[in-house]
Formats: C-alpha cells, sequence, structure tokens
C-alpha cells in the first residue's frame, strides 16, 4: 500500500516547513508520498518545498484559491498512492504515525479513517486550553481526543485518511467548509464503505489562532451542522443541540438568579468547576485551566449561536443554505 499525504496549504509557509520536518523522522520502512497543494497563497512555500526535495518523495503545485476541499480533491487526483492521509498544514505528526497507521489498516481495514489530536510541551497556553476544549470528554465527548464512545465515527479533515477506491466512487470533498469532512464520511456510509478511528494514530494540532479566530471558527462549525441535518436527517442527533442548550440553559441561570433563585446558576459553576479541574490534571498549569474555561466558554457561545442562526433561518424560514449562509459555500 502506497500512502500519498494531502496537504493543503494557504499563506502558511513555516507551519507546512514544521509538519515536512516532521515526515523526515518518520519510524517507518516503506516509502510514502508527500503533495502540497499551495490553494492561491499570497505568500507561497515552494522555498520551503525546495528544502525536501530528495528527502521526501513530495510534489508540489498551485492552484487559485478555491477552499480546503476542492484543493484536498485535487490533491488526490494528482497523487500517486492507494491510499491517502489529509492533513492541515498546522499538524506536526510523531515518528511512529505512519507505522500506526500501516498497522491498523493491515489488521482491520476500513476505505476512510480518522485520528485525535494532541498538544505538544511547545505549544503556547492559549493553544493548550484550544486543544483542551476541543478534545475533553466534558467538552466534545472525545470525539476529537479519541473516544471510542461514538456508534459510526466521523473522521476530520485535519487527520483523516481516504482509499483511492472510496475518493474515486464519492468524488471527495463537497463544496461547503466548515464540515465537509462529516458531509464526505455520510456519504460514504450511504454508498456502503466503512470508517473507524484509529486511536493512536494522533497528530499534534498546533491551531495558530487567538480567540477571536477561534469563535469565528467554532460558530462556523455550528451554522454548519443544521445543513447537514437538513441533508442528512436520519443522521441528525439530539447532542448537536448541547452548546445552544447549555447557552440559553445559562442566560436563564442568570436570569433566575436576580430573583434569588440561584440553584441553577450552581450547577453552571460546578461544570466550569468540573473543567478547570480536568485541564488542571492533564496540563498540569494553572494558567491553561483557567484559559480552558474561557475556551470552553466561547466555543459553547459560538457554536451555540451559529447552530440557533442556522436552524432558525433553514427550518423555520425554510431558506436555502446557500443563499442562508453563503460564508460556509465555495
Amino acid at each position: 500500500m502506497l500512502f500519498s499525504f494531502i496537504i493543503p496549504v494557504y499563506n502558511r509557509p513555516d507551519e507546512i516547513d514544521e509538519l515536512l520536518q516532521s515526515l523526515t523522522l518518520f519510524d517507518f520502512d516503506d516509502s510514502f508520498e508527500v503533495v502540497v497543494v499551495e490553494d492561491g497563497s499570497t505568500i507561497p512555500c515552494h522555498a520551503i518545498i525546495d528544502k525536501y526535495i530528495g528527502l521526501l518523495d513530495i510534489a508540489y503545485y498551485f492552484k487559485p484559491n478555491s477552499g480546503p476541499g476542492n484543493s484536498r480533491n485535487f490533491g488526490m487526483q494528482k497523487a500517486k498512492g492507494d491510499y491517502f492521509i489529509i492533513l492541515d498544514s498546522d499538524c506536526i505528526l510523531p515518528e511512529e504515525y505512519l507505522k500506526v497507521i500501516s498497522y491498523s489498516l493491515k489488521n482491520n481495514f476500513v476505505d476512510c479513517f480518522g485520528g485525535p489530536d494532541k498538544a505538544l510541551d511547545t505549544f503556547s497556553t492559549i493553544q493548550k486550553a484550544i486543544n483542551f476544549s476541543m478534545t475533553s470528554f466534558l467538552t466534545t465527548g472525545g470525539i476529537r481526543g479519541g473516544s471510542e464512545k461514538v456508534d459510526k465515527f466521523q473522521p476530520r479533515s485535519f487527520n483523516m485518511g481516504l482509499s483511492k477506491e472510496a475518493f474515486e466512487v464519492s468524488k471527495g470533498f463537497g463544496n461547503i467548509h466548515p464540515g465537509e469532512d462529516p458531509d464526505l464520511s455520510i456519504r460514504l456510509w450511504e454508498l456502503g464503505f466503512s470508517t473507524k478511528l484509529i486511536k493512536e494514530g494522533y497528530v499534534y494540532h498546533k491551531r495558530r489562532i487567538d480567540w477571536k479566530k477561534f469563535y469565528t471558527q467554532v460558530n462556523k462549525f455550528g451554522k454548519a451542522r443544521p445543513i447537514l441535518n437538513l441533508w442528512y436527517p436520519k443522521y441528525a442527533k439530539m447532542t448537536f443541540w448541547f452548546p445552544s442548550l447549555f447557552l440559553l440553559g445559562f442566560i436563564f441561570s442568570c436570569f433566575l438568579v436576580v430573583f434569588s433563585i440561584p440553584y441553577l446558576f450552581f450547577f453552571f459553576l460546578i461544570y466550569f468547576g468540573m473543567i478547570f479541574v480536568s485541564s488542571l490534571l492533564q496540563n498540569k498549569s494553572v494558567e491553561i485551566a483557567f484559559y480552558s474555561i474561557v475556551a470552553t466558554s466561547i466555543q459553547f457561545y459560538g457554536y451555540g449561536i451559529g447552530f440557533l442562526k442556522s436552524f432558525i433561518n433553514l427550518f423555520v424560514l425554510k431558506r436555502q443554505p446557500e443563499k442562508a449562509h453563503p460564508e460556509l459555500f465555495f
């Protein structure tokens, strides 16, 4: 099996340098290919790519900007391998990554897999706090952090594998972003393909974002979910409502406090206390534990508001997704 790494990049030469450097350190005996797709960047990374010619079997393509989904499809069309591994440019891979993936697929082959993400010690406090809020069982159920308690795992495109056959049959990613990865997972299930989580196949996801960018990201996640529920109603779950209900419940609890009924508000204080303690135990830092509360609050507020707005537009006002939320479509 020849693996081809598919890496779209947009104006992030420093990130792609760190990622490619980690690929040169693999503990893996077989050959593999790297395909970097420059998605219309104004700060191209061709000088970085030149550093790795001879160190990696690497191909570099520049194309007009058309979004990450289309860029991944472009890369898979150009790749020589029969199994594609799709990465975000802000990832760093451990040296045993490809050995773990290869072993798992040889023992239990699936046409699509996903892996979790972790934080390196060198990450900033905000990056570690965001990583906690995005991966903790207390916030997302652990689906991005390695939880296997899911009936059908939906791989995320920062760390995702796809067979050539599955790509050719499904035609790859659609034009929605974010949401293109669960959209592809569901279409693969409908076509008879299987997905799985490779828990040990983790990456270090750097997420070079500040609080404002994090809010924008999770807000778009919230907007995308009702669109997917509209397209694939049988895969809709009540758990998708949790951030919105959490937000509404918190607002209601503050309203009750005004009338000297603090009990519901105490529930939220206990929850944030659990976030603090869990992050403290995981990260061994009071500062990161505090920022984890901030990150969780931004995550729930951003996602919850986005979900409610999109739900009202689609299911109450009956607007078409592309017209209601053009910012999600390329």
